[in-house]
């Protein structure tokens, strides 16, 4: 089972406008110990590109660098490991196209597709939307309660996604969740490295 090296999981999303590269080194100087490059209208050329460049930066910094969606370009990018959605490649077709050592982690939204995706052989899952809002501007949250009953269920490590905020950070880890990923309460931060900064200073309330 992996341990996480961080409770913050930064997100490279260019929805603000940041050029991706440029935003994972913000990321990175701040302290991220994770990050995850995520550029869902992106050209595969243009994907891949991006993390060949972000690769080494991670490396340099020791942050696990986690692709989303995209095994082929997770295995040719050198990255960590690769983040799957439930409409993506099931594990094990995924686990044929990087290499054994490589994190596999699944986006959930319920209790039962957290436990299969556990059975299946995950390192971790995401779970959300936690709130409403956020970068995909969800109606509807799942809520702390549904998160503690994910945690009650399974093993390996949660993080936590959608509509977290900076002063949500603390509520969300203390249910159950063992890192938290933001994208748009980070990304259109006036100061990013103080944003990052203040969410890597937050304790779980007990």
């Amino acid at each position: 089972m992996i341990s996480l090296p961080s409770h913050f999981y930064a997100m490279v999303d260019p929805i603000a406008g940041h050029e991706p590269v440029d935003l994972a080194k913000t990321l990175l100087a701040a302290g991220a110990k994770i990050l995850q490059l995520r550029m869902k209208r992106a050209s595969a050329r243009d994907f891949l590109a991006a993390a060949e460049a972000m690769a080494p930066l991670c490396r340099q910094h020791r942050a696990l660098f986690i692709v989303n969606d995209r095994a082929d370009i997770a295995k040719l990018a050198g990255a960590d490991g690769v983040h799957l959605g439930q409409d993506d490649l099931p594990i094990e077709a995924a686990r044929s196209v990087v290499s054994s050592q490589m994190i596999i982690g699944i986006s959930t939204h319920r209790v039962e597709q957290a436990i299969a995706a556990e059975r299946a052989g995950a390192d971790y899952i995401g779970f959300g939307p936690m709130y409403a809002g956020g970068a995909k501007e969800t109606r509807v949250g799942q809520g702390l309660e549904i998160l503690r009953a994910v945690r009650a269920a399974i093993k390996i490590p949660i993080v936590a996604i959608g509509g977290i905020t900076e002063g949500r950070v603390a509520e969300v880890l203390g249910a159950g969740a063992d890192a938290v990923a933001i994208i748009s309460d980070v990304v259109f931060a006036p100061e990013i490295e103080s944003k990052v900064r203040a969410i890597l200073s937050i304790a779980p309330e007990r």
